[in-house]
């Protein structure tokens, strides 16, 4: 029998733990991993609302998107730059937020808009039509702001490019 106090009994237990902590501390830092913001208004019916921005702008950034984020603030978003103007479809797998889509064209205005998305789906939501951006807001944002089709998103990517 082993004593207790043995350094080599507690050898596997010990690198075990410590392989579990490494793990666990590397899910959390990319589950929650936010990049930088920057400020976006909606104008709809005479009103602004305000929001701070992650931009996605390359292909790994995009497809990663709000991917096994559980919360986001209520006045932040993701705004997903496609940098030409296409057909583009979003999903929701491994998304737990249930979000609002908005498909945005070059001009700034929304094209569309998919409401209370089902989260962790793999259900396509399509544009609809060729836009230049998708803005992913929490779910019920849209109807409580009121902002529809046709309203004006203002983000220096609607500028000159």
């Amino acid at each position: 029998m082993t004593p207790l106090n043995d350094a080599r009994s507690f050898a596997p237990l010990r690198a075990l733990l410590i392989l579990c902590a490494i793990l666990a501390g590397l899910g959390a830092a990319t589950a929650q991993e936010v990049a930088a913001t920057e400020p976006l208004e909606i104008a709809s019916r005479g009103t602004r609302h305000s929001f701070s921005v992650e931009v996605m702008r390359d292909d790994e950034s995009r497809s990663r998107g709000l991917m096994f984020r559980r919360s986001m603030p209520s006045e932040h978003g993701m705004l997903f730059d496609f940098r030409k103007v296409e057909r583009v479809a979003m999903w929701m797998k491994n998304t737990y937020l249930p979000l609002d889509m908005l498909f945005i064209r070059p001009d700034g205005s929304i094209a569309r808009i998919a409401s209370n998305t089902e989260p962790l789906s793999t259900k396509v939501i399509p544009s609809g039509e060729p836009v230049l951006a998708v803005l992913e807001l929490n779910a019920g944002t849209t109807a409580k702001l009121g902002i529809k089709a046709g309203d004006r998103v203002e983000h220096t990517m609607f500028g000159a490019r």
